[in-house]
């Protein structure tokens, strides 16, 4: 009897060493819990998802959401201190194929600091790479609600491109500055949403992303609407000058001329606002 209550003590404390060993895994946080961001919208993602406490660096330029401004800055996006990173001691840091350097993933890797590249190169492939991102930082049901909200607002702009309508085909002119006057050029998610709505951005022919343009190339290009960008944020655009100049264009004529965000401009959790917001100005008469 004594032999056989030692074997059931036995049991009953390895039960209790299972349980407790359970829930210590259930209550440990998932993924990486030092993350480095190095690019805004990777930022507003990362916060959006309700992980902005795991940041311990971002870029100088990030911004969003305001608490990302008092996080420790590791330097720019094009050329970000590789010992500041380092020094942060992160077990993960967040590349975005667009806005860093190509060689920087390489550079983290012989520093043994993991990585994972959030690829942008195109809004159609945005939802897969949020659903990526999110199952490498441990947030894969909030992430994946995201990228449905991004695919759900893809899927209505298609819509409209397929539907019978007058604005099919209209020529766009989307400004992200005035001075000196910039474009949305090839490239970007502003000129994706365009083509995907069935419109055509004047600037679709440009040799980069945000091309500069004169008054005397707009006027030849006659866009059907034009778009006032916010530019770039924590500055403010003064559009009445160029408008001006532009008044003898139909789409200044006729009042087609709409204002946006900064929404479209970061490949983030704003998307699906920023292309409902596109699609209300194109659509105007």
């Amino acid at each position: 009897m004594v032999k056989i209550s030692r074997i059931v003590g036995c049991l009953q404390l390895a039960a209790l060493v299972l349980c407790f060993d359970f829930s210590a895994a259930q209550a440990a946080p998932k993924g990486p819990q030092r993350i480095v961001s190095l690019a805004p919208a990777v930022t507003e993602i990362i916060y959006a998802v309700g992980l902005g406490d795991r940041l311990v660096g971002v870029t100088n330029v990030c911004d969003r959401p305001a608490a990302a401004r008092q996080k420790p800055k590791i330097g720019n996006m094009a050329n970000p201190s590789l010992e500041a990173i380092a020094a942060l001691k992160p077990d993960l840091v967040i590349v975005a194929s667009k806005e860093n350097p190509p060689e920087l993933q390489n550079r983290l890797k012989t520093l043994r600091i993991r990585t994972h590249m959030f690829k942008t190169s195109s809004l159609d492939d945005l939802p897969t790479e949020i659903r990526k991102l999110g199952k490498a930082i441990g947030a894969a049901g909030k992430a994946s609600k995201m990228a449905g909200s991004i695919e759900k607002a893809l899927k209505h702009s298609l819509q409209l491109k397929s539907a019978t309508s007058t604005v099919k085909g209209r020529k766009v002119m989307f400004m992200v500055w005035t001075n000196p006057i910039t474009l949305a050029g090839p490239g970007t998610i502003i000129d994706d949403a365009i083509n995907d709505m069935g419109m055509k951005n004047i600037a679709a022919d440009s040799k980069t992303p945000y091309p500069r343009y004169t008054l005397e190339t707009i006027m030849a290009r006659r866009p059907d609407v034009i778009v006032m960008g916010a530019g770039t944020p924590g500055m403010k655009m003064n559009p009445e000058p160029v408008l001006h100049r532009l008044r003898m264009l139909e789409a200044v004529k006729k009042g087609r001329v709409c204002y946006t965000s900064d929404a479209l401009y970061r490949p983030g959790p704003r998307i699906a606002a920023g292309i409902a917001e596109l699609e209300k100005c194109l659509s105007r008469q």
